[in-house]
């Protein structure tokens, strides 16, 4: 994974090849798939394909799993790389396709949620910050958020529940931490098909 492949092999084809190797070795009791998947996105980053790591591979990989099974097993009883490295580079594309569009999806959430800000009595720079920090961190902490924006403990307690009030923010559970928060519409943007 490490070797510079460059003019050689195609990224794409450099990290299909890498993960036949990591399933191939299967070399953990548990979660050799979740790793594997994890370290198509580090191979990515690596090879300059990526510049952030936002690429999801699991769900297309997940949901064709039999499919993906049979792919990774012709390689190892046939040599067919061409029928994989197709179907990875695929997988890759629909996972492209797909965060692109939530992406899309989160901006426009975030603007959302600014101009309901904007629309308010509140009148604070640092609550944009707090939608900013929201659409980064899905769920979070005071602390975290007080840590992240470099404002009292206090501004970011009073800030989030202002937010709460106006429906940007919701508590998500209470830890022996303290409270967690999330913007509803930010884990929907997440988590709904899109």
């Amino acid at each position: 994974m490490q070797a510079d492949h460059a003019g050689v092999i195609d990224p794409v084809v450099a990290a299909a090849m890498a993960h036949y190797q990591f399933e191939t070795l299967h070399p953990f009791r548990d979660g050799n798939g979740r790793l594997g998947r994890f370290l198509i996105v580090v191979q990515l980053l690596h090879d300059g394909v990526l510049s952030e790591p936002t690429l999801t591979v699991s769900p297309w990989f997940e949901a064709r799993r039999a499919e993906y099974y049979d792919r990774l097993l012709a390689v190892s009883t046939h040599g067919d790389w061409d029928a994989f490295v197709e179907f990875f580079a695929r997988g890759l594309q629909a996972a492209a396709d797909q965060t692109h569009r939530q992406m899309n999806v989160l901006v426009g959430v975030q603007a959302e949620l600014k101009e309901r800000i904007r629309q308010s009595k509140l009148r604070a720079d640092s609550a944009h910050a707090i939608v900013d920090f929201a659409v980064a961190n899905p769920t979070f902490s005071i602390s975290k958020a007080q840590a992240a924006l470099g404002l009292s403990y206090q501004r970011v307690n009073t800030l989030v529940h202002q937010l709460e009030d106006l429906g940007v923010l919701q508590r998500f559970s209470t830890t022996p931490q303290g409270h967690r928060y999330f913007a509803p519409k930010v884990l929907r943007a997440l988590t709904e098909p899109s």
